[in-house]
């Protein structure tokens, strides 16, 4: 089999296991499975990460582009929040579903999953406290 990078698989939105079927049902729903190699992608769970790494890109190229933009134009609030406020979304929007991509096919490659609390064994202190 050969290896897929999540990066590049995740941007173009494609599996990660084949690289060729889509990721994507819709804007950011998952498909269930590969068409191509019918890989399972019910294990998907991606979380905030990819929403908590937009934000942040956003907020760190923009943002300081924004006050900028503020300082030299001295343009009131109104304009400002009228002429960014749509770019951000946009920003936001458009960066989504490649980092939700990138997200789920980096936990795919790791095989990494959510850890439950039924996963874990009480500790014996009893038994520790014997030694």
């Amino acid at each position: 089999m050969a290896y897929h990078s999540p990066v590049s698989t995740g941007l173009s939105g494609r599996c990660p296991k084949c690289g060729e079927g889509a990721l994507f049902k819709g804007f950011l729903k998952f498909n269930e499975n590969c068409e191509s190699c019918g890989a399972d992608f019910t294990m998907e769970d991606a979380g905030d990460g990819p929403a908590f790494f937009v934000m942040t890109i956003v907020m760190f190229v923009f943002i300081p582009i924004v006050i900028g933009f503020q300082f030299l134009t001295d343009a009131p609030g109104w304009l400002v929040f009228v002429i960014w406020g749509p770019i951000l979304v946009l920003a936001c929007v458009g960066l989504l579903r490649p980092f939700r991509g990138i997200m789920f096919n980096m936990q795919w490659v790791r095989n990494a999953q959510q850890v439950r609390a039924k996963d874990f064994k009480k500790p014996d202190f009893k038994k520790q406290n014997e030694d």
